[in-house]
């Protein structure tokens, strides 16, 4: 299985879906290089971006799950 280096931007607009998505990531460390996350208190949010070096099906697993969680949206950029 071919790695690719990937960047998931993930915004969090429900405070009771930020420990579904953090339990989501750590189910998926293996494969990740770095994370940053900002909580916006102002509006409410938490905008989160995270690197990983994994398989395409891992990729598209990650963001099925993520796609599944009220209150999360999130967007998976693959390199070629």
């Amino acid at each position: 299985m071919e790695k690719k280096i990937a960047v998931v931007a993930v915004i969090v607009s429900k405070s009771e879906s930020v420990a579904k998505v953090n339990q989501i990531f750590h189910d998926f460390s293996d494969y990740v290089l770095g994370r940053l996350g900002i909580p916006y208190k102002e509006k409410g949010v938490n905008v989160i971006s995270i690197v990983l070096d994994a398989p395409s099906e891992i990729l598209n697993s990650l963001s099925g799950k993520l796609g599944m969680v009220d209150g999360v949206t999130s967007k998976v950029m693959i390199t070629k």
